[in-house]
């Protein structure tokens, strides 16, 4: 009988953290594409694998792939730190409104 409830440690040939590089996020070693950009595109964006290369198209299937395993193997602390993530922006643009929706505002009120 095979005992499921222990789970391999899976090898991600792909994937590195590096501090300095990304605030030590996972990346995809040799770039700066972070493990989360290719998680979002394919889970939020909904983004096939072979339009995630087509977007980083110094990617490989592999490497896509092997990043999208090394999200799902680390889901609950990538996506912890990702809405904590949302949060700071949300906060920071509250206390700084950016120069194009301050103009795009201007040219809005011309149209009122």
């Amino acid at each position: 009988m095979v005992n499921y409830s222990v789970a391999k440690k899976v090898k991600h040939p792909y994937v590195v953290s590096k501090k300095g590089v990304r605030g030590g996020a996972p990346i995809i070693e040799g770039t700066s594409i972070k493990v989360m950009d290719i998680a979002i595109r394919y889970h939020i964006l909904g983004s096939s694998p072979d339009e995630i290369i087509a977007a980083y198209p110094d990617l490989s299937l592999s490497q896509v792939h092997d990043a999208l395993s090394y999200y799902y193997e680390h889901k609950e602390e990538m996506d912890k730190y990702w809405k904590e993530s949302l949060k700071k922006i949300e906060q920071m643009r509250k206390r700084h409104k950016s120069v194009l929706e301050s103009k795009l505002g201007k040219v809005k009120d011309l149209y009122r």
